[in-house]
């Protein structure tokens, strides 16, 4: 028993005017593949689906019209051969062609900065200046301190943090101020009382 031999696929426009009749015309005369591993094997199921595959992505990629693959489709799941199939594929790519992606550096204007630190001595001093309330003014002096330290920080280092300085300036200097009214009216009620 002989195998049938097939010629390479000619693109549907080839076919045209050249004597040969077109794909699904039958006659012509085949010539045989000449590629590369076993021609002559029997294509498996597998062998068919990855044919198919690669005309899918010929045609999804437009190297392929639709007539021309709707033939081709057919013509693989009718092979019998390895070699039918390879003829099928030979001029398309093994898949999609992978595209290069443009390569282009993101101007500086775009970039996102960096968000400067939050510094340290104005987180203490909101801290201390919100314990004022709960430790009875003991920690404004330090909220009034850390609050000063922070601010001069801040705007010779451009760190975040100005408003929670600010909180604890406020909230120290107003526990400094109570405490030192208290302290006042205490004496004048001392000396009044004497």
């Amino acid at each position: 028993m002989t195998q049938p031999s097939w010629q390479p696929w000619q693109p549907w426009q080839s076919w045209q005017g050249s004597g040969v009749p077109q794909p699904g015309q039958g006659g012509g005369v085949p010539q045989r593949w000449a590629g590369p591993g076993a021609p002559s094997m029997l294509a498996s199921h597998a062998d068919r689906e990855r044919a198919v595959d690669v005309l899918r992505a010929g045609y999804g990629e437009g190297r392929l019209e639709k007539p021309e693959f709707e033939q081709r489709v057919a013509r693989a799941y009718a092979a019998r051969t390895v070699g039918e199939l390879a003829l099928l594929v030979a001029d398309l790519p093994l898949g999609p062609m992978p595209q290069p992606a443009a390569v282009t550096p993101v101007p500086r204007t775009f970039l996102a900065s960096p968000r400067p630190p939050t510094n340290s001595k104005a987180v203490g001093s909101a801290v201390c200046g919100v314990l004022c309330l709960v430790s009875f003014g003991l920690t404004g002096i330090p909220a009034v301190v850390l609050g000063h330290a922070a601010r001069s920080e801040i705007r010779r280092s451009g760190e975040t943090g100005d408003t929670l300085a600010l909180t604890g300036l406020v909230l120290g200097w107003l526990s400094t101020a109570g405490w030192a009214i208290l302290l006042a009216l205490m004496i004048v009620a001392a000396a009044a009382s004497a």
